[in-house]
């Protein structure tokens, strides 16, 4: 089934939560998400499945179904910072976090990022491999930074995405992913 990525809504967030839940050991409260969709520093897209023609997520009475993921970022001066990429357990291993990540670095290149950042668990490899897919290189190490366990982040970046390389490697992936996911 196709996906679909757009902005996050109030109508969503009780879905993100659930997905939220399932992803992250520490959850943020809902009334987080509520609170970082009222603010112009935080941007927040959704995954969803294509549910009719129009690829609308919405039913006849207006419910919204069928969220599959969601991502998220800060964006300070320059620099796009994401917060999350989370996609429930039932729909891992079919390019929707791939999907939220072009998505998420597409958004940053339109609102006027250069440097694009984020921490990820030292024992997340699956996600390592993506964001180095990507161009994202580890720059240093926080240690103890997860408070369910200690963990260790590690701190990867794009020093410039609005380079011609950058532009060029992100195209061609997100060709690939449309011929292999679509």
């Amino acid at each position: 089934m196709p996906y679909r990525v757009r902005p996050m809504c109030h109508e969503d967030l009780s879905q993100v939560t659930d997905i939220d839940q399932e992803a992250f050991p520490t959850m943020w409260p809902p009334a987080n998400y509520r609170r970082e969709l009222g603010t112009r520093l935080a941007h927040y897209i959704v995954a969803h499945e294509v549910v009719s023609d129009e690829g609308s997520p919405v039913t006849v009475t207006g419910r919204v179904r069928n969220i599959v993921g969601f991502a998220g970022f800060w964006m300070m001066a320059n620099e796009a910072h994401i917060t999350n990429i989370a996609v429930r357990k039932s729909h891992r291993r079919r390019g929707i976090g791939e999907l939220l990540l072009i998505s998420m670095i597409e958004l940053a290149l339109e609102l006027g990022a250069n440097l694009l950042t984020l921490e990820v668990r030292a024992s997340n490899i699956a996600a390592q491999g993506l964001y180095r897919k990507y161009g994202l290189n580890q720059l240093h190490i926080r240690r103890g930074y997860y408070t369910d366990n200690r963990e260790n982040a590690l701190v990867l970046a794009v020093d410039d995405i609005t380079s011609a390389d950058f532009r060029q490697h992100l195209k061609q992936l997100k060709q690939a992913h449309a011929r292999r996911w679509r």
